[in-house]
């Protein structure tokens, strides 16, 4: 099964590591330097087009991609095809 991110993009449950919303939690410095470090290591991917700002980033085994859909929507879409 697949989570599809936005874009062309999709990611299989099995890589899935996490859905995060970037709002809450890009207040923690913490999670502002894990993104800074994963985008310097070009692990940072963007599902949605450059017009679309992100709402939400998703954790995967393969790095991070960043999706125009709220984590709730991703949420819902997770549990409802397992």
């Amino acid at each position: 099964m697949y989570l599809y991110l936005g874009g062309d993009k999709a990611v299989a449950h099995r890589d899935l590591i996490g859905i995060f919303d970037l709002d809450t939690t890009t207040v923690q410095k913490h999670s502002r330097d894990f993104l800074a470090q994963a985008q310097k290591q070009d692990l940072v991917h963007n599902a949605g087009n450059d017009l679309d700002l992100p709402k939400s980033f998703v954790l995967t085994n393969g790095g991070v991609c960043l999706s125009p859909h709220n984590s709730q929507t991703l949420q819902k879409r997770l549990t409802t095809r397992r």
